[in-house]
């Protein structure tokens, strides 16, 4: 009997490069694997090359793009079996591409807004990366509050003073139908002020919140499942604290997790903080967007995006404490 020849896994260098809010994007030939599908620009990295040195020769080759490799930040890493081959999509980013793109190899392309991009026509891989695209650098959480009154009126101080695009209505103090009361008015406050509403706890939340953008699960609620229980047309988050929970959550069709303490947080102070070395290397394995959570600030999205994480995730830096 002979053991199985393992699969070779391909480096490929992926390429999002953003200009006046779109992306672009080019079509796959028919010929070759996943033909006639959507896809970012990159290609193979050769020996020797970095992923920054692939992309800027990927980009000239591919578009006529010149790409300052400075300018290059790290997105996502995704690894994915199609079965018949193995990948490690290494994604970054660029708002910095110099020049007019054209498909040099008779490819179409063309600027796309990320929501506009549709996962059906995009290899399977792809996925995250569009989840990336579309969710905000930060996730703004709601705090402390003794009743629904106190609940929205914060919520509406916070909002006017630092607009979201994106807020987990976390509220664990009040009750099942006070804080059901609380979705109800926080949903079109929300939306006057262009954020999105995630509700947070069990799946029935999201169910009985109509309009609702998803819901984020606490790890509790999150081990107790073994498949995805909302529609993907909806946001479904996670909180994890290490790689078998984030793993899990990949597993339940997760579209991002929180992932913390990263620092030191009065909210857990019990909770040891991993620090932003641990935070990156499990960032690093992670095939989903990931927030860093715990002491930090909207600033510190930047550097969560530097180690690949989505941005940064909190409640301080624009809850009202009264």
């Amino acid at each position: 009997m002979t053991a199985a020849t393992p699969i070779r896994e391909i480096h490929v260098a992926v390429a999002v490069v953003i200009r006046d809010g779109k992306v672009l994007i080019a079509r796959r030939p028919d010929h070759v694997h996943q033909g006639g599908l959507l896809e970012f620009p990159g290609g193979k990295v050769e020996a020797g090359e970095s992923v920054q040195q692939a992309l800027v020769r990927e980009l000239a080759e591919e578009t006529g793009l010149t790409v300052p490799e400075t300018s290059l930040e790290p997105v996502i890493g995704i690894r994915h079996n199609y079965g018949d081959k193995q990948v490690f999509l290494d994604v970054w980013r660029t708002a910095e591409a110099q020049g007019t793109p054209e498909g040099r190899e008779g490819q179409p392309i063309e600027w796309l807004a990320p929501s506009s991009l549709n996962d059906d026509d995009f290899p399977a891989a792809n996925r995250p990366i569009i989840r990336a695209l579309r969710l905000p650098s930060v996730l703004a959480i709601t705090g402390p509050m003794a009743s629904v009154e106190q609940g929205v009126a914060r919520l509406v101080a916070g909002l006017k003073a630092k607009p979201q695009a994106l807020v987990l209505l976390r509220a664990p103090e009040l009750e099942p139908a006070v804080y059901r009361d609380l979705a109800q008015q926080a949903l079109p406050l929300c939306r006057q002020a262009g954020a999105g509403v995630l509700v947070h706890g069990a799946p029935e939340r999201f169910h009985e919140t109509p309009g609702a953008a998803g819901v984020h699960l606490p790890w509790r609620e999150a081990a107790t499942l073994q498949t995805r229980p909302i529609g993907s047309e909806a946001w479904l988050g996670v909180s994890c604290h290490n790689a078998e929970q984030i793993a899990h959550a990949q597993r339940l069709g997760a579209d991002y997790v929180t992932l913390g303490p990263v620092q030191a947080t009065a909210t857990h102070p019990g909770a040891d903080a991993m620090g932003w070395t641990a935070f990156q290397s499990l960032v690093a394995a992670a095939a989903v967007p990931v927030y860093g959570l715990g002491g930090l600030a909207d600033t510190d999205a930047g550097r969560a995006r530097r180690d690949g994480g989505q941005g940064a995730a909190g409640i301080r830096f624009w809850w009202p404490e009264h």
